[in-house]
């Protein structure tokens, strides 16, 4: 919902976006309908109904893994804005001092489960389904959607190949940056609901 270089300025490179978006995202939607055209079961599906259907089935982990990471990615997109970043709007900055604490305490948790998510997948901030404000972090493609861990308001893709061009191998400058200056806020709080 922006131009491939709005977010140079904030710690994203045009070229970062590109491939990301154009190359990496692009892959998983290309994977996904070659994968449902053969298969009677999936066509028709939303993605999200596919997400669910083949989640935890050896047999449609390919499906799972392209369509976890389209809608992951979807998301993505969305909740980064060159605008936006690092402004919580007060609404949700009431909820997350009510269910984590405070702004730092989010910001040290959400940035401890992306780094240490080991090797590729997903931090999240989600509402569970209890109502709370939670942070979790998810192995490649899978999601909240997938685990049944609540509403994703927030999540950051920690693959290499969103950071690596900007910040080498250095995940939590990264994950720093992408909370400080990326993270659209806004997006988040309007999930709410």
């Amino acid at each position: 919902p922006y131009a491939k270089n709005a977010l140079a300025a904030h710690g994203m490179c045009e070229e970062t976006l590109e491939l990301h978006h154009d190359k990496h995202h692009q892959a998983y939607v290309t994977a996904l309908n070659g994968l449902v055209e053969k298969n009677d079961a999936l066509k028709g599906k939303s993605l999200e109904e596919i997400i669910k259907l083949s989640h935890g089935k050896a047999d449609l982990a390919p499906v799972f893994n392209n369509a976890g990471q389209h809608w992951n990615h979807i998301l993505f997109w969305k909740v980064m804005s060159p605008t936006a970043g690092g402004r919580i709007p007060g609404r949700l900055e009431k909820k997350i001092g009510e269910d984590l604490g405070g702004v730092q305490q989010f910001k040290d948790a959400f940035k401890a489960a992306a780094v240490g998510q080991f090797g590729s997948g997903w931090a999240w901030l989600v509402l569970a389904p209890d109502g709370k404000l939670k942070i979790t972090k998810t192995p490649n493609g899978a999601n909240p959607l997938a685990t049944g861990e609540g509403k994703a308001l927030l999540g950051c893709d920690v693959w290499e190949h969103s950071y690596y061009l900007d910040f080498r191998n250095r995940r939590p400058d990264y994950v720093q940056n992408w909370l400080d200056k990326i993270a659209n806020y806004e997006f988040a709080e309007a999930q709410l609901g």
